[in-house]
This record gives structure tokens, sequence and C-alpha cells, in this order.
């Protein structure tokens, strides 16, 4: 999806990952990443692993120094978080060009991780543990 903001068009991609949700907007630029209106690295708190994680699918591309990245993200950890933006930057890409899916489809960074926390059942500790068992 694409929007003119400004004389620039904007592609939008939302992003999920267990309960942390991620709103996208690639803007062209020259290649920030600016999460809840701080920048990238500090949000993501210098880790090399995240920030890595986050922009992989531009340096897949080979546009990491094209897009501007602008990240609304809310809900829980930073890896839920960088595996959201991950997955909202995919998807932003695919809008831009309709190529880029193919590329992006085989390396697996279209699909979207279902792995949620699993819920408490009653009679239960959490969601499988059960007090112990005593014969007597």
């Amino acid at each position: 999806m694409s929007h003119i903001i400004n004389n620039n068009i904007t592609y939008l991609g939302t992003g999920r990952r267990k309960t942390s949700i991620a709103r996208v907007k690639l803007i062209p630029g020259s290649g920030k990443l600016i999460i809840n209106g701080l920048p990238g690295e500090l949000y993501l708190q210098f880790s090399p692993n995240y920030l890595r994680i986050s922009c992989s699918p531009l340096t897949l591309l080979g546009l990491e120094k094209e897009y501007d990245v602008h990240v609304k993200a809310e809900g829980g950890g930073l890896t839920g978080q960088a595996d959201a933006i991950r997955l909202g930057v995919s998807r932003a890409l695919c809008s831009l060009n309709p190529d880029n899916r193919t590329i992006l489809k085989t390396e697996g960074l279209l699909t979207r991780d279902a792995r949620i926390k699993e819920r408490k059942k009653y009679g239960l500790r959490k969601a499988r543990k059960a007090p112990q068992y005593s014969k007597r």
C-alpha cells in the first residue's frame, strides 16, 4: 500500500510477532531507521543482532541506503518487535515493487511467525505444567 506525503511516495507495511505490532513506513531517503521517534540503534539498545534482523530485507535487496524506515512499534519485547519490523519492511517492499516478492519469499521473510504464548488451562499451574501427582 502506498500514500503520497510531501511529494514523496510512502510505502506501508504491518508486521506482527508474538504480541508485538510494527507499523512500518518506507520513505525515499538516506537509510535512517527511526523507531517510535528514536534512532533505531538507540531503541534496539545498540544490539547488532536486532539491527541486522530489522534491516535484513533492505540489505537482501541492496536498498539499505535508498529508503528511510519509520516504525511505530508496540507490545512485546525487543526480539518480537525486531521480527515484527522485519515482516513490516518486507511487506512494504512488496508494495514498492512486486518483483521483490519472489526474492523475499524464498528467504522466508514474508512468513508470519504464528507462535504465541499458549493460554493457561484450569487445574494446571501453567499452560501444561500440572500439580505434582501423589499416589497416597
